[in-house]
Order: structure tokens, then C-alpha cells, then sequence
């Protein structure tokens, strides 16, 4: 079963863990000193926040899913979507191994699909994703390296 991502940058991050945690009625599933995420399951979602980002706000939505059969599914819906696909394939991101693409919707909001595959004692990827048009410029999107791929 697929789970709505939401990843929020925040200012200070111990007065939105307290006000996320009242709001959800649940202390966060991970607690790191720059990180913060709830697994909820009523409603269904992976919400996070962080302080990575220097300007508050929605970062990025997303799909996780929860084997390698969504993954392809969803990732079939993205090739199917307007602009390019950047598959970044297996990388650490928010202390956590996994697998993912992105993509922007019209209005250049990024959405990611991913399935986490591991637990990392590291945030990983520091910098902040592209948009689409940028992203396109770039020679290489992740870990490994690959060309944008458009439809």
C-alpha cells in the first residue's frame, strides 16, 4: 500500500516537532538533531521535516511505496506525466537508504516515488533538488550517473 510523502522545511525544528506531535497525537517515528518523521497511519502518511533548508515551507510531496511492484508501477504513472523523469536510483536521503525518482508537475512542485530499502546513520544528500529545467543542465543526479530522461 502506497503512502503520501510530505517534507516540510522548517526554522526550529524542536517547537514544530512539539506542535506536529500534538496535532498528530504521536511523538515523531525518528528523531534526529536536524530531522523529524511521523509514520502515520490514520491518515496514511510519511511526514517529515528538517532544517536543511533555509527557507520554511513545503519542500517536496511524494510517493513511498512498499516493494519493488509499486515502484515500477509508480514510476510507470511519472513516465506517462509531462516533463522529465530524473531517476536518481539508490541513494541515502533523510537517514534512510532507498530508491527514488522525481519529477515536477506544472506548477514546479517536486514530487519523488520511492521505495526505502535501509536505515542510515547520515542524512545523506545535502543539497536541495533542482527544478526540471535545471536538473536537465546537470550531468549527473545522484549516486550514479544519469542523463535526464525525457518523454
Amino acid at each position: 500500500m502506497k503512502r503520501l510523502h510530505v517534507h516540510v522545511s522548517v526554522k526550529d525544528l524542536d517547537r514544530s516537532i512539539r506542535f506536529y506531535s500534538e496535532l498528530f497525537a504521536a511523538a515523531p517515528t525518528v528523531r534526529k538533531p536536524d530531522y523529524a518523521k511521523w509514520m502515520l497511519e490514520d491518515p496514511r502518511v510519511n511526514f517529515a521535516i528538517s532544517q536543511r533548508d533555509g527557507k520554511p515551507g513545503v519542500q517536496h510531496l511524494g510517493i513511498q511505496v512498499e516493494d519493488r511492484a509499486e515502484l515500477e508501477e509508480v514510476y510507470g504513472r511519472l513516465e506517462r506525466a509531462e516533463g522529465p523523469v530524473i531517476e536518481e536510483g539508490e541513494t541515502t536521503c533523510c537517514y534512510a537508504q532507498s530508491e527514488k525518482s522525481w519529477v515536477d508537475d506544472p506548477q514546479g512542485i517536486q514530487w519523488e516515488t520511492f521505495l526505502t530499502t535501509g536505515e542510515s546513520t547520515v542524512y545523506g544528500r545535502d543539497e536541495i533538488r533542482p527544478k526540471s529545467a535545471q536538473r536537465a543542465e546537470l550531468s549527473c543526479c545522484g549516486p550514479s550517473c544519469c542523463p535526464p530522461k525525457t518523454l
